[in-house]
């Protein structure tokens, strides 16, 4: 039976396309399945560079272009274009087998061909051949075919390259790029991921060379999974996995696994299709996890997307950790009567009248929080024989007693009016789920993994049994935007040999990434094992404009210089809901809205869960997990960030300082990294120290 499959470029085309004709192209898959038996849409075309290729009427004026199968019957639909564009695009371009992956490529072979004798009339001995040091049979060995291999000879300027990404098949022009940065051939290979096969390939054999290019390529079984990809045509890194990602996903592992990598590097991704792959085992129950409402939310319309098996669907959970903690509770407890923010506050504050203390109300929270309940301490003797790492302050032995009694009539007087919070929930839960074997999950995914807090830690890996592929985490410390030090092996979950990175930037141009992973230059981020972090890896191969920054003399004319810029990205052609605006202060949200609003552009505050054609106003938290064509991060002056409330003063404890600090820093970054496309930095009065720093670095 006829299998159609579709190549990732054609979801570009279809992002581009009118609704009369998406609706018609809807229409003529639903009948490709008779299509293909008659031979009634698919025709030959004359001229064109493939043998195989054959259009496909979508109506009067577009058509497609399917490259058929020798011998089989997987057909694979390559573009949608306009009549003539479309037939140009099949007399032009050609389809051709990776030497060293066994994957197909698509090459401008008419451009290829006009570019060897330019590059080449235009080398001059003055500038040596950008490849020059590497050998022919190296290129070769990583998949340079014969005329891509002429080409790159003639090479002189990475503009060069820059101006043949049009033609050039990606993953080869990949291989270019990483070696013209000074990469060697082992480390972009291993930055690439791909897999050089052993055996001999057959650059002949297009049908088999399309059922190894999952990467490139979806299968789908008929019209209506094809139409659920079609549904989603700006999100095709969510369908098409490069080979690193497409390897963790698909390990098996003897235990907890990591991947990490930088933003936009497709962490979340692979935690998705690493659950719906687990659930298509059948092995038992997949939780899906993050720490907050708002994330859980994203990742189960994530799933919703990607996942069409309605087994495996049954077999995955989607929630956030207090959500799954209070469920454990409740059918042992009922519902918990649970203490409000203030009412916390206002209790510390009671005791420290009570018991003389000089201790802020914020501080013994924070021990009870960071010490006693993330190292489980539940006596004197051990509270005062515990490391508070991270803490900063030192206390000696008298202040650890009198904070200790206070901890513990905190704890007294929550037992005794019934209170709960919910880290005591979480405690209870962990506690109920360690008593027994019937664990709730076969296997648990964690999504931002570096913001969870060593109880809800300790939670998770209480809630599925020890056995090989329990625990999959994915996060990526440079990210964190909350106080939680989490020291796995702590925990009870050691990913010793079993933890991968992922490099390559999808989301943001070399520009913005590179303007972003200035904002961390020289911090020292832990990798919740012990030691310290990097992301000097983290690339980007798509260029673009440079970030913009410009700073203004006040807020009202900030916010006017945004909407500015908003209505020049609306005359460009970007969507409302393309453009997002990311700021530190609440109140500073209200100033850009108004200023919107008055030039007559729709926007929404983020923290509203209306689904509206609207631009996205939120703060830099609320950012966190999506992804914008353009970015305003607005208000980054000295007086917002680091936002004040949110630093431990350096007198009071130096060591709180730097990481608050740290975490301004990492929240700013993530900001950043929400840009796809553009990204516009702006402030009024003194610019934040990060930015100063950045610019005179």
């Amino acid at each position: 039976m006829p299998t159609l499959a579709i190549e990732k470029g054609f979801l570009k085309d279809l992002g581009r396309l009118e609704k009369s004709v998406y609706k018609r192209v809807t229409e003529v898959f639903d009948e490709f399945e008779e299509a293909t038996h008659t031979g009634l849409h698919l025709e030959k075309i004359a001229n064109a560079r493939n043998p195989n290729f054959r259009s496909i009427r979508i109506d009067q004026s577009w058509r497609g272009i399917v490259l058929a199968p020798s011998g089989g019957e997987v057909y694979t639909l390559l573009k949608v274009l306009p009549h003539d564009d479309a037939y140009a695009w099949a007399q032009r371009s050609n389809v051709s087998v990776n030497s060293a992956t066994g994957v197909i490529e698509i090459r401008d072979e008419a451009e290829l061909d006009r570019h060897i004798p330019e590059t080449r009339e235009h080398a001059t001995s003055e500038r040596p051949p950008l490849f020059a040091d590497i050998k022919d049979g190296e290129l070769i060995r990583l998949g340079i075919d014969e005329k891509v291999l002429a080409f790159a000879r003639t090479v002189t300027d990475p503009a060069q390259l820059d101006a043949a990404k049009a033609f050039l098949p990606e993953l080869q022009c990949d291989v270019l790029f990483g070696l013209a940065a000074g990469f060697t051939p082992e480390e972009v290979w291993a930055d690439l991921g791909a897999h050089i096969l052993s055996e001999p390939i057959d650059t002949d054999d297009l049908d088999a060379a399309i059922l190894r290019s999952n990467e490139r390529v979806v299968l789908v079984s008929g019209p209506d999974e094809l139409m659920d990809v079609f549904a989603y045509p700006f999100a095709t890194w969510r369908v098409y996995l490069h080979p690193t990602q497409r390897a963790a996903v698909e390990a098996e592992y003897n235990g907890p696994a990591r991947v990490t990598g930088g933003p936009g590097t497709g962490k979340t991704v692979v935690a998705l299709h690493r659950a719906y792959t687990l659930a298509k085992r059948g092995a038992g129950k997949v939780l899906v996890t993050t720490f907050t409402s708002t994330l859980s939310d994203s990742l189960r319309e994530g799933l919703d997307m990607l996942v069409d098996d309605d087994a495996a669907i049954g077999r995955i959970e989607v929630s956030h950790i207090d959500r799954i903690a209070h469920q454990v509770f409740r059918r042992k407890h009922g519902a918990p009567h649970l203490m409000t923010s203030d009412d916390e506050t206002a209790m510390w504050t009671n005791l420290i009248k009570k018991l003389g203390l000089s201790f802020s109300a914020v501080f013994l929270a924070e021990e009870w929080r960071q010490v006693v309940l993330a190292r489980r301490i539940t006596t004197a003797n051990d509270y005062l024989a515990a490391k508070r790492t991270g803490r900063g302050r030192a206390l000696g032995a008298v202040q650890r007693a009198q904070v200790w009694q206070a901890i513990w009539e905190f704890e007294q007087t929550l037992q005794e009016q019934g209170l709960w919070t919910h880290e005591t929930v979480r405690r209870e839960a962990t506690r109920l789920l360690e008593a027994t074997t019937d664990k709730p999950f076969r296997h648990i995914v964690i999504d931002e993994a570096q913001d969870l807090s060593p109880d809800q830690w300790r939670f998770l890996r209480a809630a599925v049994a020890r056995a090989p592929n329990d625990l999959f985490i994915a996060g990526d410390t440079h990210q964190r935007i909350y106080d939680h030090r989490v020291s796995l092996r702590e925990v009870g979950i050691e990913i010793a040999g079993r933890s991968s990175r992922l490099n390559i930037n999808y989301r943001t141009t070399a520009e913005i990434l590179a303007f972003s992973l200035g904002l961390l230059r020289g911090e020292a981020i832990d990798d919740m094992e012990g030691g310290l972090d990097s992301i000097a890896g983290c690339k980007s191969y798509v260029h673009g404009e440079r970030p913009r920054l410009i700073g203004l003399t006040s807020a009202e004319e900030e916010a006017e210089q945004i909407a500015s810029a908003v209505r020049a990205w609306l005359s460009k052609g970007i969507g409302l809901s393309e453009i997002g605006i990311a700021v530190r202060a609440r109140w500073f949200a209200s100033r850009i809205e108004h200023a919107l609003t008055t030039a007559g552009i729709n926007c929404i505050d983020l923290a509203k869960a209306e689904d509206l054609d609207a631009v996205r106003i939120g703060t830099m938290h609320r950012m966190k997990g999506l992804e914008f064509r353009c970015m305003v991060v607005a208000g980054v002056s000295a007086k917002l960030v680091p936002a004040m409330n949110a630093v431990t003063a350096a007198e009071d404890d130096k060591k709180t300082h730097d990481q608050d600090l740290e975490r301004e820093r990492c929240l700013l970054f993530v900001a950043c990294t929400r840009a796809r496309e553009e990204l516009f930095v702006t402030w009024h009065g003194q610019a934040s120290p990060f930015v100063t720093a950045l610019q005179t670095s």
